[in-house]
Protein backbone atom coordinates (compact mmCIF):
# COMPACT_ATOMS: atom_id res chain seq x y z
CA UNK A 1 0.00 0.00 0.00
CA UNK A 2 1.49 3.49 -0.77
CA UNK A 3 0.30 6.43 1.30
CA UNK A 4 0.82 10.05 0.98
CA UNK A 5 0.30 11.24 4.68
CA UNK A 6 -1.08 14.60 5.10
CA UNK A 7 2.02 17.13 5.99
CA UNK A 8 1.25 19.72 4.08
CA UNK A 9 4.75 20.63 3.08
CA UNK A 10 6.39 17.57 3.31
CA UNK A 11 7.24 15.37 0.13
CA UNK A 12 6.96 11.96 1.81
CA UNK A 13 5.30 9.19 -0.09
CA UNK A 14 5.53 5.86 2.90
CA UNK A 15 5.20 2.27 1.11
CA UNK A 16 3.40 0.34 3.89
CA UNK A 17 3.12 -4.06 4.21
CA UNK A 18 0.69 -4.47 6.32
CA UNK A 19 1.45 -8.09 6.82
CA UNK A 20 5.00 -7.20 9.24
CA UNK A 21 4.12 -3.67 9.51
CA UNK A 22 7.38 -3.19 7.31
CA UNK A 23 7.58 0.81 6.47
CA UNK A 24 9.48 2.44 3.93
CA UNK A 25 9.53 6.30 3.77
CA UNK A 26 10.60 8.17 0.57
CA UNK A 27 11.35 11.46 1.33
CA UNK A 28 11.90 14.91 -0.71
CA UNK A 29 12.69 16.89 2.27
CA UNK A 30 14.81 16.30 5.34
CA UNK A 31 14.74 18.37 8.39
CA UNK A 32 18.36 19.51 9.19
CA UNK A 33 19.80 18.55 5.89
CA UNK A 34 19.35 21.34 2.78
CA UNK A 35 21.10 18.78 0.16
CA UNK A 36 21.05 15.54 -0.11
CA UNK A 37 24.02 14.80 -1.47
CA UNK A 38 26.12 14.90 1.76
CA UNK A 39 23.06 11.99 2.59
CA UNK A 40 23.88 9.81 -0.40
CA UNK A 41 27.63 9.90 -0.02
CA UNK A 42 26.97 8.47 3.54
CA UNK A 43 23.76 6.08 2.30
CA UNK A 44 24.18 2.19 1.47
CA UNK A 45 23.28 2.19 -1.96
CA UNK A 46 20.54 -1.27 -2.77
CA UNK A 47 19.31 -1.79 -6.09
CA UNK A 48 15.51 -2.71 -6.22
CA UNK A 49 14.27 -3.85 -9.63
CA UNK A 50 16.72 -2.55 -11.33
CA UNK A 51 16.49 1.11 -9.86
CA UNK A 52 19.46 2.14 -7.09
CA UNK A 53 17.74 3.23 -3.75
CA UNK A 54 19.74 5.07 -1.29
CA UNK A 55 18.98 4.07 2.36
CA UNK A 56 20.24 6.93 4.98
CA UNK A 57 22.65 6.05 7.28
CA UNK A 58 21.04 5.55 10.88
CA UNK A 59 23.52 8.68 12.15
CA UNK A 60 21.59 10.71 9.85
CA UNK A 61 18.24 9.36 10.99
CA UNK A 62 19.09 10.11 14.49
CA UNK A 63 20.71 13.81 13.57
CA UNK A 64 17.15 14.55 11.43
CA UNK A 65 14.12 13.30 14.29
CA UNK A 66 16.34 15.21 16.62
CA UNK A 67 16.54 18.35 14.45
CA UNK A 68 12.38 18.08 13.71
CA UNK A 69 11.97 17.58 17.31
CA UNK A 70 8.37 16.14 16.99
CA UNK A 71 6.83 14.01 19.86
CA UNK A 72 6.95 10.94 17.42
CA UNK A 73 10.38 11.46 16.24
CA UNK A 74 11.67 11.82 20.01
CA UNK A 75 9.85 8.74 21.10
CA UNK A 76 12.12 6.51 18.93
CA UNK A 77 15.54 8.17 19.58
CA UNK A 78 16.48 5.78 22.37
CA UNK A 79 15.70 2.27 20.22
CA UNK A 80 17.57 4.32 17.20
CA UNK A 81 20.99 5.51 19.24
CA UNK A 82 20.94 1.73 20.77
CA UNK A 83 20.70 0.35 17.28
CA UNK A 84 23.54 2.82 16.26
CA UNK A 85 25.92 1.49 19.42
CA UNK A 86 25.33 -1.81 18.33
CA UNK A 87 25.98 -1.26 14.63
CA UNK A 88 29.06 0.58 15.64
CA UNK A 89 30.25 -2.27 18.48
CA UNK A 90 29.90 -4.88 15.48
CA UNK A 91 31.82 -2.61 12.76
CA UNK A 92 34.81 -2.29 14.88
CA UNK A 93 34.80 -5.94 15.87
CA UNK A 94 35.07 -6.82 12.43
CA UNK A 95 37.35 -4.72 11.69
CA UNK A 96 39.49 -5.67 14.69
CA UNK A 97 39.42 -9.52 13.34
CA UNK A 98 40.06 -8.31 9.89
CA UNK A 99 43.43 -6.55 10.71
CA UNK A 100 44.58 -9.39 13.12
CA UNK A 101 43.80 -11.70 10.17
CA UNK A 102 46.59 -9.64 7.89
CA UNK A 103 49.39 -9.75 10.39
Amino acid sequence: MILKPYYPISGLLRVARDEDGLQLDFMSAIDCFSFFEGLQRRAQRITLGGSNLYVAALADIIKSKKAAGRPRDLAVLDALEKSLAEETARHSKSETRSSQKRK
